[in-house]
Protein backbone atom coordinates (compact mmCIF):
# COMPACT_ATOMS: atom_id res chain seq x y z
CA UNK A 1 0.00 0.00 0.00
CA UNK A 2 1.41 3.78 -0.56
CA UNK A 3 2.14 5.92 1.85
CA UNK A 4 -0.37 6.89 4.73
CA UNK A 5 -2.70 10.23 4.87
CA UNK A 6 -2.95 12.33 7.98
CA UNK A 7 -6.62 10.43 8.31
CA UNK A 8 -5.58 6.89 7.78
CA UNK A 9 -2.83 7.63 10.30
CA UNK A 10 -6.02 8.62 12.90
CA UNK A 11 -8.20 5.61 11.67
CA UNK A 12 -5.47 3.35 12.87
CA UNK A 13 -4.77 5.00 16.42
CA UNK A 14 -8.13 4.46 16.87
CA UNK A 15 -8.84 1.24 15.63
CA UNK A 16 -5.90 -0.23 17.34
CA UNK A 17 -6.84 1.16 20.98
CA UNK A 18 -3.19 0.85 22.26
CA UNK A 19 -3.21 0.15 25.96
CA UNK A 20 -2.09 3.97 27.08
CA UNK A 21 -2.65 5.64 30.75
CA UNK A 22 -1.89 9.46 31.55
CA UNK A 23 -3.15 11.23 34.56
CA UNK A 24 -3.41 8.03 36.45
CA UNK A 25 -6.83 7.03 34.06
CA UNK A 26 -6.77 4.30 30.91
CA UNK A 27 -7.13 6.57 27.83
CA UNK A 28 -9.78 4.80 25.55
CA UNK A 29 -9.38 7.24 22.38
CA UNK A 30 -5.62 8.99 22.10
CA UNK A 31 -6.86 10.80 18.80
CA UNK A 32 -9.21 12.84 21.54
CA UNK A 33 -7.67 12.64 24.56
CA UNK A 34 -6.74 16.33 25.73
CA UNK A 35 -3.04 14.77 26.52
CA UNK A 36 -2.66 13.48 22.90
CA UNK A 37 -5.11 15.36 20.31
CA UNK A 38 -2.89 17.92 19.23
CA UNK A 39 0.25 16.09 19.12
CA UNK A 40 -2.04 13.20 16.92
CA UNK A 41 -2.81 16.17 14.92
CA UNK A 42 0.38 17.36 14.23
CA UNK A 43 1.40 13.81 13.37
CA UNK A 44 -1.23 13.92 10.90
CA UNK A 45 -0.16 17.13 9.58
CA UNK A 46 3.09 15.33 8.50
CA UNK A 47 1.71 12.41 6.64
CA UNK A 48 -0.72 15.14 4.87
CA UNK A 49 2.24 16.96 3.65
CA UNK A 50 3.79 13.77 2.10
CA UNK A 51 0.99 13.78 -0.78
CA UNK A 52 0.72 17.74 -1.04
CA UNK A 53 4.78 17.66 -1.91
CA UNK A 54 4.96 13.97 -3.60
CA UNK A 55 8.03 15.41 -5.17
CA UNK A 56 9.86 16.04 -2.11
CA UNK A 57 8.04 13.66 0.27
CA UNK A 58 7.44 10.23 -1.55
CA UNK A 59 9.20 8.32 -4.09
CA UNK A 60 8.56 5.18 -6.05
CA UNK A 61 9.23 1.54 -3.73
CA UNK A 62 11.77 -0.90 -5.66
CA UNK A 63 9.23 -3.82 -4.32
CA UNK A 64 5.83 -3.00 -4.65
CA UNK A 65 5.81 0.41 -7.42
CA UNK A 66 3.81 1.98 -5.30
CA UNK A 67 4.57 5.63 -3.82
CA UNK A 68 6.01 5.25 0.06
CA UNK A 69 7.64 7.79 2.19
CA UNK A 70 11.30 9.41 1.02
CA UNK A 71 12.53 9.12 4.55
CA UNK A 72 12.55 5.23 4.11
CA UNK A 73 14.87 5.86 1.08
CA UNK A 74 17.85 3.78 0.89
CA UNK A 75 19.93 6.02 -0.03
CA UNK A 76 22.18 4.99 -2.97
CA UNK A 77 24.21 8.39 -4.20
CA UNK A 78 24.62 11.54 -2.19
CA UNK A 79 21.96 12.75 -4.44
CA UNK A 80 19.85 10.53 -2.99
CA UNK A 81 21.32 11.32 0.47
CA UNK A 82 20.38 14.94 0.10
CA UNK A 83 16.54 14.26 -1.17
CA UNK A 84 16.12 12.52 2.26
CA UNK A 85 17.79 15.23 4.09
CA UNK A 86 15.60 17.86 2.38
CA UNK A 87 12.28 15.68 3.06
CA UNK A 88 13.99 15.24 6.84
CA UNK A 89 13.64 19.20 6.96
CA UNK A 90 10.62 20.14 5.22
CA UNK A 91 8.77 18.19 7.67
CA UNK A 92 10.94 19.52 10.67
CA UNK A 93 9.68 23.23 9.70
CA UNK A 94 6.06 22.63 10.47
CA UNK A 95 7.27 22.07 14.30
CA UNK A 96 10.43 24.48 13.83
CA UNK A 97 12.12 21.41 14.83
CA UNK A 98 10.22 20.93 18.13
CA UNK A 99 9.25 16.82 17.81
CA UNK A 100 12.34 15.01 17.92
CA UNK A 101 10.87 11.83 17.38
CA UNK A 102 9.10 12.59 14.18
CA UNK A 103 8.45 9.59 11.87
CA UNK A 104 11.42 10.07 10.26
CA UNK A 105 13.86 9.44 12.97
CA UNK A 106 12.55 5.72 13.36
CA UNK A 107 12.40 5.22 9.32
CA UNK A 108 16.26 5.97 8.67
CA UNK A 109 17.20 3.34 11.75
CA UNK A 110 14.75 0.80 10.48
CA UNK A 111 16.27 1.03 6.93
CA UNK A 112 20.10 1.27 7.98
CA UNK A 113 19.34 -1.99 10.17
CA UNK A 114 17.11 -3.53 7.45
CA UNK A 115 19.28 -3.08 4.87
CA UNK A 116 22.94 -3.58 6.71
CA UNK A 117 21.42 -6.83 8.19
CA UNK A 118 24.72 -9.07 8.03
CA UNK A 119 25.32 -8.72 11.66
CA UNK A 120 21.92 -10.34 13.28
CA UNK A 121 23.11 -13.58 11.37
CA UNK A 122 25.79 -14.32 13.50
CA UNK A 123 22.87 -15.41 15.96
CA UNK A 124 20.96 -16.84 12.82
CA UNK A 125 20.24 -16.00 9.54
CA UNK A 126 16.44 -16.04 10.27
CA UNK A 127 17.02 -12.50 12.47
CA UNK A 128 18.97 -11.14 8.96
CA UNK A 129 15.64 -11.72 7.41
CA UNK A 130 13.70 -10.37 10.01
CA UNK A 131 15.22 -7.55 9.88
CA UNK A 132 15.07 -7.16 6.11
CA UNK A 133 11.21 -8.12 5.99
CA UNK A 134 10.45 -5.88 8.84
CA UNK A 135 12.31 -2.89 6.75
CA UNK A 136 9.93 -3.22 3.49
CA UNK A 137 6.98 -3.97 6.01
CA UNK A 138 7.67 -0.77 7.56
CA UNK A 139 8.30 1.43 4.08
CA UNK A 140 5.57 -0.66 2.34
CA UNK A 141 2.79 0.49 5.36
CA UNK A 142 4.18 3.40 6.42
CA UNK A 143 4.26 1.79 9.64
CA UNK A 144 4.99 4.99 12.73
CA UNK A 145 7.29 3.70 15.68
CA UNK A 146 8.19 4.81 18.96
CA UNK A 147 11.53 3.01 20.63
CA UNK A 148 12.53 2.24 23.78
CA UNK A 149 16.27 1.52 24.98
CA UNK A 150 16.75 2.30 28.44
CA UNK A 151 16.62 -0.05 31.56
CA UNK A 152 14.79 1.56 34.51
CA UNK A 153 17.09 3.63 37.20
CA UNK A 154 17.15 1.36 40.13
CA UNK A 155 21.03 1.58 40.79
CA UNK A 156 23.09 2.83 37.98
CA UNK A 157 26.40 1.19 40.18
CA UNK A 158 25.18 -2.44 39.26
CA UNK A 159 25.15 -4.15 35.88
CA UNK A 160 21.04 -5.54 35.61
CA UNK A 161 21.99 -8.88 36.28
CA UNK A 162 22.98 -7.46 39.67
CA UNK A 163 20.23 -5.41 40.70
CA UNK A 164 18.47 -6.42 44.13
CA UNK A 165 15.21 -6.78 41.91
CA UNK A 166 16.70 -8.21 38.60
CA UNK A 167 13.67 -8.47 37.02
CA UNK A 168 12.74 -5.24 36.93
CA UNK A 169 13.93 -4.75 33.64
CA UNK A 170 12.93 -6.23 30.48
CA UNK A 171 14.13 -9.46 29.92
CA UNK A 172 13.61 -12.90 28.49
CA UNK A 173 11.45 -15.00 30.41
CA UNK A 174 10.82 -17.75 27.75
CA UNK A 175 11.73 -19.51 24.15
CA UNK A 176 9.39 -21.61 22.74
CA UNK A 177 8.33 -22.80 19.05
CA UNK A 178 6.51 -20.00 18.19
CA UNK A 179 8.44 -16.88 19.92
CA UNK A 180 9.74 -15.56 22.90
CA UNK A 181 7.93 -14.16 26.02
CA UNK A 182 9.53 -11.18 27.91
CA UNK A 183 8.91 -9.37 30.77
CA UNK A 184 9.69 -6.40 32.52
CA UNK A 185 9.79 -2.74 32.49
CA UNK A 186 11.64 -0.39 29.57
CA UNK A 187 12.06 4.11 29.75
CA UNK A 188 11.70 6.44 27.90
CA UNK A 189 9.20 6.06 25.11
CA UNK A 190 8.57 9.13 23.60
CA UNK A 191 5.09 9.44 21.37
CA UNK A 192 4.35 5.84 23.37
CA UNK A 193 0.84 5.07 22.50
CA UNK A 194 0.19 7.97 19.53
CA UNK A 195 2.02 5.36 16.94
CA UNK A 196 1.39 1.81 15.56
CA UNK A 197 5.01 -0.32 16.94
CA UNK A 198 7.12 -0.16 19.27
CA UNK A 199 11.17 -0.58 18.05
CA UNK A 200 12.43 -2.57 21.42
CA UNK A 201 16.21 -2.02 21.81
CA UNK A 202 18.97 -1.91 24.14
CA UNK A 203 21.03 1.68 24.95
CA UNK A 204 24.87 0.86 23.53
CA UNK A 205 26.00 4.00 25.68
CA UNK A 206 26.74 1.54 28.27
CA UNK A 207 27.97 -1.55 26.89
CA UNK A 208 26.69 -5.02 28.22
CA UNK A 209 28.41 -8.21 29.19
CA UNK A 210 27.25 -11.59 29.02
CA UNK A 211 25.90 -11.78 32.01
CA UNK A 212 23.63 -9.14 30.67
CA UNK A 213 22.34 -11.50 27.66
CA UNK A 214 18.88 -12.14 29.51
CA UNK A 215 18.05 -8.09 28.73
CA UNK A 216 19.79 -8.16 25.18
CA UNK A 217 16.55 -7.96 23.24
CA UNK A 218 15.53 -6.43 19.79
CA UNK A 219 12.21 -6.48 18.27
CA UNK A 220 9.52 -4.88 17.24
CA UNK A 221 5.35 -5.27 18.12
CA UNK A 222 2.47 -3.49 17.17
CA UNK A 223 1.41 -1.23 20.41
CA UNK A 224 -1.70 -2.98 20.68
CA UNK A 225 -0.07 -6.14 21.97
CA UNK A 226 -1.30 -8.03 24.69
CA UNK A 227 0.35 -7.49 28.12
CA UNK A 228 2.38 -4.31 26.53
CA UNK A 229 0.97 -1.07 28.48
CA UNK A 230 2.25 2.98 28.12
CA UNK A 231 2.03 4.52 31.38
CA UNK A 232 2.67 8.22 30.39
CA UNK A 233 3.95 11.16 32.27
CA UNK A 234 2.00 14.41 33.11
CA UNK A 235 0.94 15.97 29.85
CA UNK A 236 2.26 19.24 28.47
CA UNK A 237 -0.43 20.18 26.86
CA UNK A 238 -2.62 21.93 29.19
CA UNK A 239 -5.47 22.36 26.81
CA UNK A 240 -5.22 25.76 26.00
CA UNK A 241 -5.49 27.44 22.80
CA UNK A 242 -2.54 27.04 19.87
CA UNK A 243 -2.21 31.35 20.50
CA UNK A 244 -1.55 31.42 24.18
CA UNK A 245 0.34 27.80 24.01
CA UNK A 246 1.58 27.44 20.07
CA UNK A 247 4.13 24.89 20.86
CA UNK A 248 2.99 22.10 23.98
CA UNK A 249 -0.44 22.54 22.17
CA UNK A 250 0.48 21.14 18.99
CA UNK A 251 4.00 19.18 19.50
CA UNK A 252 3.85 17.70 23.14
CA UNK A 253 4.92 14.19 22.19
CA UNK A 254 5.16 12.60 25.71
CA UNK A 255 7.41 10.08 27.04
CA UNK A 256 6.08 6.78 28.48
CA UNK A 257 7.18 4.07 30.58
CA UNK A 258 6.50 1.02 28.86
CA UNK A 259 5.72 -2.26 31.20
CA UNK A 260 5.86 -5.64 28.96
CA UNK A 261 3.42 -8.02 31.12
CA UNK A 262 4.53 -11.45 29.74
CA UNK A 263 4.26 -10.50 25.75
CA UNK A 264 4.37 -12.74 23.20
CA UNK A 265 6.67 -11.50 20.53
CA UNK A 266 6.66 -14.03 17.53
CA UNK A 267 9.89 -15.02 16.57
CA UNK A 268 9.32 -13.64 12.57
CA UNK A 269 9.73 -9.78 14.79
CA UNK A 270 13.03 -10.91 16.65
CA UNK A 271 16.41 -9.09 15.37
CA UNK A 272 18.24 -10.07 18.99
CA UNK A 273 17.58 -12.60 21.67
CA UNK A 274 19.95 -12.70 24.22
CA UNK A 275 22.96 -11.68 22.72
CA UNK A 276 24.88 -8.39 24.25
CA UNK A 277 27.65 -8.66 21.52
CA UNK A 278 25.42 -8.16 18.70
CA UNK A 279 23.42 -5.45 20.80
CA UNK A 280 26.43 -3.89 21.55
CA UNK A 281 27.69 -3.44 17.97
CA UNK A 282 24.09 -3.07 16.36
CA UNK A 283 24.05 0.58 16.06
CA UNK A 284 27.79 1.03 15.08
CA UNK A 285 27.70 -1.89 12.82
CA UNK A 286 24.74 -1.75 10.75
CA UNK A 287 25.25 2.22 10.16
CA UNK A 288 22.07 3.11 12.29
CA UNK A 289 23.48 5.44 14.44
CA UNK A 290 25.01 7.03 11.17
CA UNK A 291 21.63 7.66 9.58
CA UNK A 292 20.10 8.65 12.72
CA UNK A 293 22.73 11.14 13.70
CA UNK A 294 22.13 12.58 9.72
CA UNK A 295 18.45 13.21 10.59
CA UNK A 296 19.23 14.27 14.17
CA UNK A 297 21.33 17.11 12.83
CA UNK A 298 19.02 17.97 9.93
CA UNK A 299 16.55 18.58 12.60
CA UNK A 300 18.78 20.61 14.83
CA UNK A 301 19.88 22.99 11.73
CA UNK A 302 15.90 23.50 11.41
CA UNK A 303 15.69 24.06 15.14
CA UNK A 304 18.31 26.75 15.26
CA UNK A 305 16.83 28.54 12.77
CA UNK A 306 13.53 28.76 14.41
CA UNK A 307 15.56 30.05 17.75
CA UNK A 308 17.60 32.40 15.22
CA UNK A 309 14.53 33.60 13.73
CA UNK A 310 12.97 34.08 17.44
CA UNK A 311 15.75 35.71 18.94
CA UNK A 312 15.51 38.31 15.82
CA UNK A 313 11.55 38.77 16.33
CA UNK A 314 12.60 40.06 19.47
CA UNK A 315 15.02 42.61 18.84
CA UNK A 316 13.13 43.91 16.53
CA UNK A 317 10.02 44.09 18.40
CA UNK A 318 11.70 46.29 21.25
CA UNK A 319 14.06 47.96 19.77
CA UNK A 320 17.51 46.50 21.26
CA UNK A 321 19.37 45.23 17.88
CA UNK A 322 21.63 48.00 18.07
CA UNK A 323 23.42 47.40 21.29
CA UNK A 324 26.56 45.00 21.62
CA UNK A 325 25.71 42.78 23.95
CA UNK A 326 22.47 41.82 22.19
CA UNK A 327 24.64 41.31 18.84
CA UNK A 328 26.82 39.49 20.35
CA UNK A 329 24.17 37.00 21.55
CA UNK A 330 22.52 36.65 18.56
CA UNK A 331 26.08 35.80 16.73
CA UNK A 332 26.13 32.89 18.96
CA UNK A 333 22.99 31.65 17.42
CA UNK A 334 24.62 32.48 14.22
CA UNK A 335 27.88 30.59 14.81
CA UNK A 336 25.85 27.81 16.02
CA UNK A 337 23.54 27.61 12.85
CA UNK A 338 26.42 28.00 10.70
CA UNK A 339 28.42 25.17 12.16
CA UNK A 340 26.03 22.64 12.35
CA UNK A 341 25.40 23.16 8.78
CA UNK A 342 28.89 22.61 7.85
CA UNK A 343 28.83 19.50 9.97
CA UNK A 344 25.93 18.63 7.76
CA UNK A 345 27.86 19.77 4.48
CA UNK A 346 30.74 17.84 5.31
CA UNK A 347 28.29 14.71 6.36
CA UNK A 348 26.75 14.50 3.17
CA UNK A 349 29.59 15.34 0.75
CA UNK A 350 32.11 13.34 2.00
CA UNK A 351 29.43 10.25 2.65
CA UNK A 352 30.73 6.69 1.08
CA UNK A 353 29.02 3.52 -0.14
CA UNK A 354 29.43 1.10 2.61
CA UNK A 355 29.13 -2.85 1.70
CA UNK A 356 25.67 -2.82 1.62
CA UNK A 357 25.12 -0.67 -1.10
CA UNK A 358 23.76 2.62 1.02
CA UNK A 359 25.86 6.05 0.66
CA UNK A 360 26.90 6.75 4.03
CA UNK A 361 27.12 10.13 5.69
CA UNK A 362 30.94 10.90 7.57
CA UNK A 363 30.08 9.97 10.76
CA UNK A 364 32.93 12.06 11.92
CA UNK A 365 31.30 15.13 11.21
CA UNK A 366 27.59 13.80 12.82
CA UNK A 367 29.35 12.73 15.38
CA UNK A 368 31.11 15.79 16.60
CA UNK A 369 27.65 17.56 15.80
CA UNK A 370 25.85 15.37 18.13
CA UNK A 371 28.26 15.69 20.98
CA UNK A 372 28.44 19.78 20.63
CA UNK A 373 24.57 20.35 20.04
CA UNK A 374 23.41 19.11 23.67
CA UNK A 375 26.40 21.75 25.49
CA UNK A 376 25.29 24.50 23.19
CA UNK A 377 21.12 23.88 23.27
CA UNK A 378 21.15 25.12 26.75
CA UNK A 379 23.09 28.18 25.70
CA UNK A 380 21.03 29.13 22.97
CA UNK A 381 17.57 29.08 24.98
CA UNK A 382 19.19 31.32 27.61
CA UNK A 383 19.99 33.57 25.12
CA UNK A 384 16.05 33.85 23.98
CA UNK A 385 15.17 34.33 27.57
CA UNK A 386 17.79 36.84 28.08
CA UNK A 387 16.10 38.87 25.48
CA UNK A 388 13.02 38.73 26.44
CA UNK A 389 13.41 40.07 30.22
CA UNK A 390 10.61 40.69 31.66
CA UNK A 391 8.68 40.91 29.00
CA UNK A 392 8.54 36.80 29.13
CA UNK A 393 7.13 36.68 32.34
CA UNK A 394 4.04 39.88 31.95
CA UNK A 395 2.26 38.14 29.12
CA UNK A 396 -1.39 38.10 28.85
CA UNK A 397 -3.51 35.77 27.03
CA UNK A 398 -5.77 35.76 24.33
CA UNK A 399 -8.54 36.12 26.59
CA UNK A 400 -6.88 39.34 27.77
CA UNK A 401 -7.46 40.63 24.81
CA UNK A 402 -10.79 40.19 23.78
CA UNK A 403 -12.18 41.37 27.42
CA UNK A 404 -13.67 44.73 26.38
CA UNK A 405 -12.45 46.62 29.62
CA UNK A 406 -8.91 45.59 29.20
CA UNK A 407 -7.86 44.69 26.04
CA UNK A 408 -7.93 48.10 24.79
CA UNK A 409 -5.21 48.73 27.24
CA UNK A 410 -2.85 45.84 26.94
CA UNK A 411 -2.95 46.54 23.42
CA UNK A 412 -1.92 49.99 23.45
CA UNK A 413 0.68 49.15 26.83
CA UNK A 414 2.38 46.71 24.92
CA UNK A 415 3.09 47.68 21.79
CA UNK A 416 6.82 47.43 20.82
CA UNK A 417 9.07 49.59 18.18
CA UNK A 418 7.08 48.41 15.21
CA UNK A 419 4.60 45.74 16.15
CA UNK A 420 1.21 46.12 18.13
CA UNK A 421 0.91 44.77 21.19
CA UNK A 422 -1.50 41.62 20.20
CA UNK A 423 0.99 41.15 17.77
CA UNK A 424 4.25 41.33 20.50
CA UNK A 425 2.78 39.53 23.20
CA UNK A 426 1.64 36.56 20.46
CA UNK A 427 5.42 36.62 19.82
CA UNK A 428 6.58 36.67 23.24
CA UNK A 429 4.23 33.65 24.38
CA UNK A 430 5.73 31.70 21.66
CA UNK A 431 9.38 32.72 22.75
CA UNK A 432 7.83 31.51 26.36
CA UNK A 433 7.02 28.31 25.53
CA UNK A 434 9.78 27.50 23.94
CA UNK A 435 12.53 28.34 26.95
CA UNK A 436 10.31 28.38 30.20
CA UNK A 437 7.29 26.75 30.14
CA UNK A 438 7.08 23.02 31.16
CA UNK A 439 7.11 22.06 27.43
CA UNK A 440 10.29 24.27 27.19
CA UNK A 441 12.14 22.91 29.80
CA UNK A 442 11.73 19.67 28.60
CA UNK A 443 13.07 20.63 25.44
CA UNK A 444 16.24 21.59 26.73
CA UNK A 445 16.37 18.73 29.44
CA UNK A 446 15.30 16.22 25.74
CA UNK A 447 18.28 17.53 23.90
CA UNK A 448 20.40 17.40 26.53
CA UNK A 449 20.00 13.90 26.91
CA UNK A 450 19.27 13.33 23.24
CA UNK A 451 21.34 10.16 22.57
CA UNK A 452 22.48 9.30 26.12
CA UNK A 453 24.29 11.17 28.94
CA UNK A 454 26.60 14.03 27.10
CA UNK A 455 29.75 13.06 29.64
CA UNK A 456 29.28 9.54 29.11
CA UNK A 457 29.24 10.45 25.00
CA UNK A 458 32.41 13.00 25.01
CA UNK A 459 34.36 10.11 26.82
CA UNK A 460 33.65 7.70 24.26
CA UNK A 461 33.70 10.72 21.55
CA UNK A 462 37.70 11.30 23.27
CA UNK A 463 38.35 7.58 23.60
CA UNK A 464 37.63 7.25 19.88
CA UNK A 465 39.05 10.41 18.36
CA UNK A 466 42.37 9.88 16.46
CA UNK A 467 45.10 11.07 18.83
CA UNK A 468 48.69 9.72 17.52
CA UNK A 469 48.90 11.75 14.33
CA UNK A 470 48.99 15.08 16.65
CA UNK A 471 51.00 13.47 19.27
CA UNK A 472 53.20 12.29 16.69
CA UNK A 473 53.22 15.81 15.06
CA UNK A 474 54.34 17.81 18.75
CA UNK A 475 57.22 14.86 19.01
CA UNK A 476 58.39 15.63 15.46
CA UNK A 477 58.56 19.58 16.31
CA UNK A 478 60.24 18.81 19.19
CA UNK A 479 62.74 16.73 17.57
CA UNK A 480 63.69 19.16 14.76
CA UNK A 481 64.27 22.11 17.26
CA UNK A 482 67.63 23.63 17.02
CA UNK A 483 68.70 23.60 20.63
CA UNK A 484 71.16 20.40 21.35
CA UNK A 485 69.75 17.82 24.10
CA UNK A 486 72.00 18.29 27.52
CA UNK A 487 74.21 15.55 27.84
CA UNK A 488 73.28 13.01 30.85
CA UNK A 489 74.80 13.94 34.40
CA UNK A 490 76.78 11.36 35.37
CA UNK A 491 76.37 10.20 39.33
Amino acid sequence: MPAKTGKEYIERLKKAKNNVYVHGEKVEDVTEHPAFKGVVKSMARLYDLQYEKPEKMLYTSPSSGEKVGMTFLQPKTIEDLIRRREAIQEWALTSGGMMGRSPDYLNSEVMAMGISNGLFAEADQMFADNAANYYEFARENDISLTHTLIHPQVNRAKAQYEQKDANVALHLVEKNADGIIVDGIRLLATQGGITDEILVFPSTVKKAGELDDPYSLAFAIPNNTPGLKYISRESFDYGKNEWDHPLSSRFEEGDAIVSFENVFVPWERVFVCGNSSICNRTFRETNAVVHMSHQVVSKNVVKTEFLLGTALSIMDAIGIDQFQHVKDKGTEIMLTLEAMKSHLYKAEHNAKLDKYGTMTPDYSALDAARNWYPRIYPKLVEIIRVLGASGLMGIPTQADFENDEIGHLIHRGLQGKNIEGYERVQLFRLAWDMTMSAFGSRQMHYEYYFFGDPVRMGMTYFDNYEKDMYKERIASFLKNTSVPKPKATEV
